[in-house]
């Protein structure tokens, strides 16, 4: 991962001057979630006492959500049922500002739907609803017809995304590919099934790894073979590049000059759904803000790293891939210490998963006991805690020019080390003011020698509804000791 990258989707997402077009078969997943405390006696199964259910958007309108979060605009074409579940999916996707204009209202089929049952991470059982028979005539011109209006709209990428559920036959595949040629756009894909004709001329196809093989011939036990006979699938089929997902293996990029791999990020997998479908949507986001093929490869490869370590089909957002490639860009203390810009993505992603955050700053020049048991009471009073750190020049401006003991940086990183600190930022400022207007603390917290309407940034916080907590000080604990005894 490079600096370049961190950079891209810091800067440039989202992007509203382009947008996206997604075609493909569209899902609605269902979560039923409870817990399985015993075997029914009726039949050998456990019983599962439902507490929470949800639903998400799947299959290609999970790529769109996936670009949506992204900050591309997106719209989608493919078909739903006339029935509740396809009045779900559709406001579901409106809702998240994906333009529907081309999904076709089907009278001869149901909304294409996933009922997962878990009982607490594990899948028990997955119901399925959709219908087997092709689309008939009328419905397979009425969808081509929404497709070419889309298409001639001049998308910047064109995503065929395909579960084998109908949409994406050989004929709409062949129309839209070459109707995206001649407008020169370009079109990813997401296969399915072991003839990859459908999609010859395609800009590139993201096939994993048994899809590769099936579609090859070859064994996926046998990598070599595997990875040489990609090689000539992506000449026969005239694509630019082949990005074969291989799960912890990573990706292996494929293009006319040579074979790259990308090592997988994933720390934690809980559940691979949609991995797929934020690869082949953060590709053609990285694409679409300029990315070199392997720099938006691995853009995708970190995305899904991302969304394996959750439950069920979650699409990426922005502020999550940019936390993670904050930490990926940094050396190892500043997984902890960063600067305002960086801080500020993270607390977005604290708030976005429901955290509250509390802040404190000072010297903490000498670090003491006194210190410890204050930062540990303090983040007792919110999810995370920020601390805001006087640098050098500050730290002397307030306490004379022999202080600081310690210099800021070895400051930073000790503090970093503490499990009570979520995050440390240094700051210039005589006060922490500007600081706290811009991530918005919770909490800010002092020490009980100060009153609620000395500490510096109270008001403001309390104006947003937080509140201040003043925390007991350890009697007897102070830098200032202990620099008087080591100079007696």
């Amino acid at each position: 991962m490079t600096q370049s990258l961190l950079e891209v989707v810091r800067n440039e997402f989202p992007r509203k001057d382009k947008w996206a077009l997604v075609i493909g078969d569209l899902m609605l997943d269902r979560y039923l979630i409870g817990e399985v405390e015993r075997i029914s006696p009726e039949a050998p199964v456990p019983i599962v006492l439902l507490n929470n259910q949800n639903e998400r958007a799947g299959g290609a309108a999970n790529v769109a959500a996936n670009l949506s979060k992204l900050g591309i605009p997106t719209r989608i074409a493919g078909c739903v049922g006339q029935d509740n579940d396809g009045k779900t999916l559709n406001s579901m996707l409106a809702d998240i500002g994906i333009a529907t204009t081309g999904v076709l209202s089907s009278v001869y089929r149901p909304t294409i739907t996933k009922t997962r049952i878990l009982g607490g991470h594990q899948q028990m059982m997955r119901l399925d609803q959709e219908s087997r028979s092709a689309f008939s005539a009328e419905e397979s011109q009425a969808l081509s017809k929404l497709i070419t209006a889309q298409i001639n709209d001049r998308p910047a990428m064109v995503i065929l995304s395909d579960y084998a559920k109908g949409v994406l036959s050989v004929s709409i595949c062949q129309a839209a590919i070459e109707l995206c040629k001649s407008l020169n756009i370009p079109v990813l894909v997401d296969p399915k099934g072991r003839d990859f004709s459908k999609y010859k001329g395609a800009t590139a196809l993201t096939p994993n790894k048994k899809e590769t093989a099936e579609a090859c011939g070859v064994s996926a036990k046998d990598n070599t073979a595997l990875l040489a006979e990609a090689a000539k699938l992506r000449i026969e089929l005239g694509l630019e590049f082949l990005a074969v997902t291989r799960g912890e293996e990573g990706i292996s990029l494929i293009d006319a000059e040579q074979i790259r791999h990308v090592a997988a990020t994933a720390r934690q997998v809980f559940d691979v759904s949609g991995a797929g479908d934020t690869v082949i949507s953060t590709l053609a986001a990285g694409l679409i803000h300029g990315l070199s093929h392997h720099e938006a490869l691995e853009l995708a490869n970190i995305a899904a790293g991302i969304v394996v370590g959750k439950v069920g089909t979650v699409p990426i957002t922005r502020e999550e891939l940019l936390n993670e490639l904050v930490i990926q860009s940094s050396a190892v203390q500043a997984d902890k210490v960063c600067d305002l810009e960086n801080l500020k993505i993270r607390v977005n992603v604290w708030r976005a998963n429901g955290q509250t955050i509390a802040f404190t700053n000072g010297c903490f020049d000498l670090l003491h006991a006194g210190h410890v048991t204050y930062l540990e009471a303090a983040r007792k009073t919110a999810d995370r805690l920020v601390l805001g750190l006087n640098t050098d020049r500050s730290v002397s401006a307030l306490k004379g020019p022999t202080r600081p003991v310690v210099q800021e940086k070895d400051r930073a990183r000790v503090l970093a080390a503490l499990e009570a600190v979520d995050a440390v930022v240094l700051f210039d400022e005589d006060t922490p003011l500007d600081l706290i207007k811009a991530i918005h603390p919770d909490v800010i917290i002092k020490g009980s020698d100060y009153t609620e309407e000395q500490v510096v940034g109270g008001a403001e916080v309390k104006s947003w509804g937080g509140k201040v907590a003043l925390i007991p000080i350890v009697p007897g604990r102070s830098t200032s000791s202990i620099i008087e005894k080591l100079a007696s």
